[in-house]
């Protein structure tokens, strides 16, 4: 998986995934997606690095900035009328693109020079499928959303005494890897039956992720997100991941899931208090 870098790549996601113009950026409608998103990961129990609350706050300031009536501007007054308050969100947001942008032309030279051969010597023939491009956590998180809304009316509301875990959803997919080489996405979810389930398999599917022993790749923007078995990377013992810290460190740093490292407890303090689980029966329609 990707490294994600920040709530300005989360705003470039929503900018390219509803087609809008970033110049004339539709404030109300973006912050309710962003808001959208958050949400859906507080959820998931992932953990929320503070930037991506930093900038909700600026979308809402600025969305209400929008809808407060402007004071009427006297003849006499020198001062400049105040400009657009998405100005510098704006600006911000087109530097990023540029660099990203950059950054990208910079790797495919890095593949050109890799696929480009002198004259005389003799171009491979490509075998098999054709590459599949790495997925970033939004899209997983898009995947996921519309996943749960397709099958909400056919969850069951009654609730398992005994629920699988995390450690045991991440051995049960290798095992059909082991057989199947490569899963669409959504066939790993097949024959969940509560909401439960489907937030345990996509919690083992970012952690395995987090931990290389998947590739989740897809061919283009809109076609299908693949899953298989990386190789070479050996399979550690499950019984030391922590079923809740899989929820907090399902990203890089200062990324959505991202972990800061442990803090020391202050002396004196209590133990602190059991964590939860990923939430049971919660509506993923947002």
């Amino acid at each position: 998986m990707p490294n994600f870098e920040g709530p300005l790549d989360l705003l470039l996601h929503l900018v390219q995934t509803h087609s809008l113009d970033i110049l004339d950026l539709p404030i109300a409608f973006v912050t309710e997606k962003y808001v959208e998103y958050l949400g859906m990961m507080q959820k998931l129990n992932l953990d929320v690095a503070a930037e991506y609350l930093v900038m909700a706050a600026t979308l809402v300031h600025i969305k209400s900035k929008q809808l407060l009536p402007k004071p009427p501007v006297e003849a006499d007054d020198e001062e400049e009328e105040e400009g657009d308050p998405r100005e510098a969100l704006i600006r911000r947001l087109l530097e990023y693109q540029k660099y990203k942008n950059a950054a990208e032309a910079l790797a495919a030279r890095g593949l050109a020079g890799r696929d480009v051969f002198t004259r005389g010597s003799k171009t491979p023939v490509a075998e098999g499928e054709p590459p599949l491009a790495p997925v970033s956590l939004f899209k997983l998180l898009d995947a996921f959303k519309g996943l749960a809304e397709r099958v909400a009316g056919t969850l069951s509301l009654e609730v398992d005494a005994e629920r699988i875990t995390i450690q045991e959803r991440m051995t049960q997919i290798l095992d059909v890897l082991e057989v199947r080489k490569r899963l669409r996405f959504e066939e790993l979810f097949e024959g969940a039956s509560t909401t439960y389930e489907l937030v345990v398999t996509f919690l083992a599917i970012l952690e395995m992720g987090k931990m290389r022993l998947l590739h989740i790749y897809q061919a283009e923007p809109t076609s299908p997100i693949h899953i298989e078995r990386q190789e070479g990377v050996p399979v550690p013992s499950f019984d030391d991941v922590d079923p809740l810290e899989t929820a907090g460190n399902s990203g890089q740093e200062g990324q959505p899931g991202s972990s800061a490292g442990p803090e020391e407890p202050d002396a004196g303090s209590e133990e602190p208090e059991e964590a939860e689980e990923p939430a049971a029966d919660e509506d993923f329609e947002s």
